[in-house]
């Protein structure tokens, strides 16, 4: 089972093959006029590699969003991840329920932006209950029990302009990038329901440069700080 769909684009994102953009009603609830009761969240996009935690009757796994096991993968910044969740394994059981996971940006691996990451190299973007995706308060609070930092939240109210985030984000973001960062995350709430997530991605941002199958050298691997286990 795929555990996490693609996120559609805003206008003036730069799109990759078969992505798509948001719908434009609620593109503009988001970034020129919300409605009442709406609550839009901008948080920093990162790049990495999209990954799971996930509880189930079994115990904690490792998996990618396509719901495939980590450890299984052929992917070397997979397998890493699958190591790194089984160290840890009994705290996100603690803090995950089965049929629970927590999404998470995996940025061990430079894919096409290299960090100085100022903690871990594991970051919190979403939480799941099976299909019903939880408000990122309910994500931030998980996170927090699993010690895990979460994508920096650059702005939390009414609609904002896209201009007015990525000066919020800046050149680098919050989370070390040594290149340009890659852009910001939109997100629409009501209540506790999760409306729509959108992202704007930097035009300039080139995929995977820094991957081996693309490069055709070495991986660059990110740098970040150590964390006590468990």
């Amino acid at each position: 089972m795929r555990l996490y769909a693609k996120i559609p684009h805003l206008p003036g994102s730069r799109v990759g093959p078969a992505e798509r953009f948001a719908p434009a009603p609620l593109v503009a609830r988001m970034v020129a006029e919300a409605r009442d009761g709406d609550r839009v969240i901008v948080s920093e996009k990162l790049d990495g590699t999209c990954v799971a935690i996930v509880a189930t009757d079994a115990g904690i796994e490792a998996r990618g969003r396509d719901g495939a096991p980590c450890a299984l993968s052929r992917n070397d910044g997979r397998r890493a991840f699958a190591a790194w969740v089984q160290a840890r394994a009994a705290r996100f059981a603690a803090v995950l329920a089965p049929g629970e996971r927590l999404m998470i940006e995996w940025l061990a691996l430079a894919h096409g932006t290299r960090y100085a990451l100022p903690h871990g190299p594991a970051v919190a973007i979403d939480g799941f209950t099976d299909a019903v995706r939880w408000p990122l308060a309910e994500t931030i609070a998980r996170a927090t029990a699993a010690r895990l930092p979460i994508a920096t939240v650059l702005h939390d109210g009414g609609a904002l302009p896209v201009d007015e985030a990525d000066a919020r984000l800046g050149v680098h973001g919050h989370h070390g990038a040594i290149d340009a960062a890659e852009g910001v995350m939109y997100r629409l709430e009501r209540g506790d329901e999760v409306v729509v997530l959108a992202k704007r991605v930097r035009p300039t941002k080139r995929d995977g440069i820094y991957l081996a199958d693309h490069s055709g050298a070495d991986h660059v691997w990110n740098s970040w700080h150590d964390e006590a286990t468990p």
